[in-house]
């Protein structure tokens, strides 16, 4: 999606996060003390929070303005935080950790798959040193230990040059009598075939007959396998199998995942440029602005000295 779209949307995220801190301090407001009432009003709150938590979470990781990451950060912060809040509310009303919000989806139409609280990119892209640098303190405590697997590279040890062709003439003699042995069993089996045939005397072939067994084997085989497709279709269909394909990865979703790549490089790159326009840009305003300050504020100063003589 173009940054239009995630502006879009974070604007549209903006609204129903001002809509709903407005319906909450009007029900916060009105005393109630109907505990169903109360679960059912802390639970909708929640759902809705978790929604604008996705949208905002989905939009800090793609939009590329450092300003309005800072912004979106805080607010996303601030969702979390909240969502916190009413879960423990939510506890501290049920007595138990484990909420059933079937009816409430259902109002909202909404999937239960929607109601999943994902773990925020950053959160491992901003402790991705701290993870790397836990591995290795894992790693050398492993190997102080023993209990690491070190990489063994054997090497291969030369031998002789009678000695190598020796191995080959073996090899290839060996090959030379499994062939031989082969070649042997299919000339006793035609004779054994030609024998018995002498023995019990050749029979007339008769094609309509064949023809007929033929045809028999090749329907049974047709049948089988249309058989088997219209199963694998009828498991398809009521979602017991995957469908074809399933598994492999589509092109618009691999484009998906460049595009993503690509903004988060920019956005590593917007990031190091803001900070370093935040010192430049003062340091440039100091050796620009500095001196017509510093004369504004000796004038000021000669001026109070001259009116308070």
């Amino acid at each position: 999606m173009s940054n239009a779209m995630y502006n879009k949307m974070w604007h549209q995220t903006q609204e129903t996060l001002n809509s709903l801190l407005d319906k909450e301090s009007q029900h916060m407001m009105e005393s109630q003390s109907n505990q169903i009432f109360i679960f059912q009003m802390l639970a909708t709150f929640y759902i809705k929070y978790v929604q604008i938590f996705r949208n905002l979470e989905d939009v800090y990781d793609q939009i590329v303005h450092p300003q309005k990451r800072i912004l979106i950060r805080k607010i996303l912060d601030g969702v979390m935080g909240r969502l916190l809040e009413l879960k423990n509310e939510m506890v501290e009303l049920e007595l138990t950790e484990f909420h059933y919000f079937d009816d409430i989806l259902q109002d909202l139409k909404l999937a239960p798959q929607q109601l999943d609280i994902p773990i925020p990119k950053y959160f491992l892209k901003e402790k991705l040193e701290v993870i790397k640098g836990r591995e290795k303190i894992l790693a050398q405590i492993l190997a102080d230990i023993g209990l690491d697997i070190p990489d063994k590279k054997y090497t291969a040890k030369s031998i002789p040059l009678e000695e190598a062709v020796k191995l080959i003439q073996i090899a290839e003699r060996a090959r030379q009598g499994r062939l031989r042995a082969m070649f042997m069993k299919q000339i006793f089996l035609q004779e054994y075939r030609a024998k018995q045939a002498r023995i019990l005397g050749e029979k007339v072939i008769d094609t309509g007959a064949a023809a007929l067994r033929i045809q028999k084997v090749w329907r049974g085989f047709n049948q089988c396998q249309k058989t088997k497709k219209q199963r694998e279709e009828e498991m398809i269909f009521l979602g017991m199998d995957p469908p074809p394909l399933f598994n492999e990865v589509s092109a618009a979703i691999i484009q998906a995942e460049k595009v993503s790549s690509l903004r988060n490089e920019t956005q590593v790159k917007h990031e190091e440029n803001y900070r370093k326009a935040l010192v430049t840009i003062k340091n440039d305003l100091k050796l620009i602005e500095g001196p017509d300050i510093k004369e504004n504020l000796q004038d000021q100063i000669r001026h109070w000295f001259i009116e308070c003589r």
